[in-house]
C-alpha cells in the first residue's frame, strides 16, 4: 500500500474508527480496553494541539482533538462509576481533577509555543494516572489474558506519544527530551509487538491485524526517523501514527474478547 493511499485510507476512516460500540463498561476485559485508551487519549490531544499549532494536518487535527476530548469525558465517567471502592476508585477521582486541568490548557487558548511546555507535562499528569488506573483494572481480572490486554493497549499510547513527542520537537518544545522519549518509547513498542504475536492466546485473527500493524510500523517508524525535517515530515508523522492507532486499538478489542 503507497503511502498516498495511506493519506486517503486515514481521511476517509480514521476520525471514526475509534468510538467503542457502547457506552458502559461491559467487564473487566472492556475496563482495561477503555481504560488503556484513556493513556492512548492523553498523548493523542497533545499531538492534535501541537499539530494545530503547526498547522499540521490542521482541519483533522481540529478533529481529532475535540473527538478525544469528548471520547475521554465519556470514558471517564464510564471507568470512574465502574471502579470499585478503594485505590481504583481514588485513583479516578484523582484522574477527574487532572483531566480537568488538562482540559483547561487545550481550549483555553490557541495553540502556541509559550504554552507547550505546560500541554506536555499535564499530559504526562494524565497518562500517569491513567496508566495506574489500567493496572489496577488488570489485577482485578487475576488472569494471564488481562496483561494482554494492557499490552495492546499500551502500544496505542506509545503510538501518539512518540507522534506527540515528535511534533514538540519540530516546534522546537523540549527537542532533547523529546527525541529521548521517542527512542524509549521506540525500544519498548518493538517488543510488545512480538509478545502480543506470539502469546497462546493470539487467535488467527489477531496475527492477522498483528502483521498489519507490522506493515504500518514500517510507515511510522519511517516517518519518524526521515533525515528531512519541516511540514512534509511531520503530516507523514501525524498521519501514520493514525493509521498505526486505528490497528491496535483493534487488536486490544479483540484480546479484551478473549478475556470476556
Amino acid at each position: 500500500m503507497t503511502y498516498l493511499l495511506q493519506r486517503r485510507v486515514f481521511c476517509g476512516i480514521a476520525l471514526a474508527a475509534l468510538l467503542p460500540a457502547h457506552a458502559q463498561v461491559a467487564g473487566l476485559g472492556d475496563a482495561i480496553n477503555k481504560a488503556g485508551r484513556q493513556r492512548m487519549l492523553s498523548q493523542r490531544m497533545a499531538k492534535a494541539w501541537f499539530g494545530m499549532g503547526q498547522g499540521i494536518q490542521a482541519e483533522s487535527a481540529r478533529r481529532v482533538l475535540d473527538q478525544s476530548m469528548a471520547l475521554f469525558d465519556r470514558q471517564q465517567v464510564e471507568l470512574k462509576t465502574y471502579a470499585p471502592a478503594g485505590e481504583t476508585r481514588d485513583t479516578y477521582v484523582l484522574l477527574e481533577s487532572a483531566w480537568s486541568d488538562y482540559k483547561s490548557l487545550l481550549v483555553g487558548a490557541v495553540p502556541s509555543q509559550e504554552r507547550a511546555k505546560s500541554v506536555l507535562d499535564q499530559a504526562g499528569k494524565v497518562l500517569t494516572l491513567a496508566h495506574k488506573g489500567t493496572g489496577l483494572f488488570e489485577q482485578q481480572a487475576g488472569k494471564p489474558g488481562a496483561k494482554l490486554v494492557n499490552v495492546a493497549g499500551r502500544q496505542r499510547m506509545l503510538s501518539q506519544r512518540m507522534a506527540q513527542f515528535y511534533l514538540a520537537s519540530n516546534w522546537n518544545v523540549d527537542s532533547v527530551a523529546s527525541q529521548r522519549e521517542i527512542s524509549k518509547a521506540r525500544e519498548e513498542f518493538v517488543p510488545a509487538l512480538e509478545l502480543l504475536r506470539n502469546a497462546p492466546e493470539a487467535t488467527a485473527e489477531i496475527r492477522q491485524e498483528l502483521a498489519l500493524a507490522d506493515h504500518q510500523w514500517l510507515f511510522f517508524d519511517n516517518a519518524l526517523k526521515a533525515r528531512v525535517s519541516g511540514a512534509k515530515a511531520a503530516n507523514d508523522v501525524f498521519v501514520s501514527s493514525e493509521n498505526l492507532l486505528q490497528v491496535m486499538d483493534r487488536v486490544t478489542g479483540m484480546y479484551a474478547r478473549v478475556l470476556g
